[in-house]
């Protein structure tokens, strides 16, 4: 994964506003934390980004980090009538995520999916808040401590240009014809994230911080968006997300990874995501099979010690 020279502006705006804070307990004193989620954390840009800053910060103890995202997941098990095949519901898979991988974290983010591109719907909000109650239920009965994220916001600006969008009122809505003030939905589901603070060991906002970095660049570049589909953050909204995990989980962010380290734990996270999906299982099809657990757990033992010298440089530097 590379990062553009643009992703600089990232940085500058988010190390203006960073204030030192502790950090948090769960997170340096954690051996396994996963990550669950829909297709942006499947991709999980943002997820090398947050491991790479803490492997410069915390060492050899960095706690490992598990990517189990799911691409067009949800958590409350609705799907779009047109949609190619039931959209997975995390339900399905994480009773066996919990006690096959036994996290000490589990950092989940569900929402974009979960409106099913419609309009607000009373129906569709209890279900929303049904499924967010069941993760945080499964999770601390598990023992694990749970950070709840909220989605991030969703851009109509992209596909307003290309007349995908569909107005109060239409026939259908889907994943291809998004109501056109989708964000109104995804903006109720993260207030409801966002108001569990009291039941999870961390609320992180990943809705306001790309609202917010959207609209500053807007006032200049009235076309800037940090998704081509309004859906689907770039590498640059990865680096959005990223940066408001760490804040909030009290970690600087103002020596960046160099690419080589980077890429490094792509290649681990990737390794273990396919290899995890695979021994929990899951019903999305089109997901290729990860090797046995045993054998890519040996290939990231070498890659872990690649990342330590890499990690020893990009310090030292």
């Amino acid at each position: 994964m590379s990062f553009p020279k643009c992703l600089c502006v990232v940085f500058v705006l988010f190390a203006s506003s960073y204030s030192a804070a502790e950090q948090s307990s769960a997170i340096k004193d954690a051996k396994r934390i996963v990550f669950l989620g829909d297709s942006n954390t499947f991709a999980g840009h943002f997820v090398v980004v947050v491991e790479a800053h803490l492997r410069m910060q915390l060492g050899k103890d960095t706690p490992e980090i598990i990517n189990l995202g799911l691409g067009s997941e949800t958590c409350n098990g609705m799907s779009e009538p047109i949609h190619p095949f039931p959209r997975p519901n995390v339900h399905e898979r994480i009773d066996r995520a919990l006690s096959k991988i036994k996290p000490d974290v589990v950092v989940a983010c569900y929402g974009m999916n979960d409106g099913i591109y419609h309009p607000p719907s009373d129906k569709v909000f209890a279900a929303y808040r049904e499924g967010i109650d069941k993760i945080i239920s499964k999770v601390n009965a598990s023992g694990a401590k749970l950070v709840l994220m909220t989605p991030p916001a969703f851009d109509a600006l992209p596909l307003q240009k290309k007349g995908k969008l569909r107005p109060l009122g239409a026939k259908e809505y889907s994943w291809k014809t998004i109501y056109e003030n989708y964000d109104e939905v995804i903006k109720q589901f993260a207030d409801y994230v966002n108001d569990q603070s009291d039941r999870v060991e961390l609320v992180v906002d990943l809705h306001g911080p790309i609202s917010d970095y959207v609209a500053d660049k807007r006032e200049t570049d009235p076309g800037f968006t940090l998704s081509g589909d309004g859906v689907h953050v770039n590498n640059q909204g990865h680096r959005v997300l990223a940066h408001a995990i760490l804040k909030t989980w009290g970690f600087d962010f103002s020596q960046q990874p160099d690419a080589e380290l980077v890429n490094l734990i792509k290649s681990r996270q990737t390794l273990m995501r396919d290899a995890w999906l695979s021994e929990v299982g899951h019903l999305r099809p089109g997901i290729k099979a990860g090797l046995p657990i045993k054998e890519a757990e040996q290939r990231a033992t070498e890659i872990d010690r690649k990342i330590s010298e890499q990690r020893q440089q990009t310090v030292a530097n």
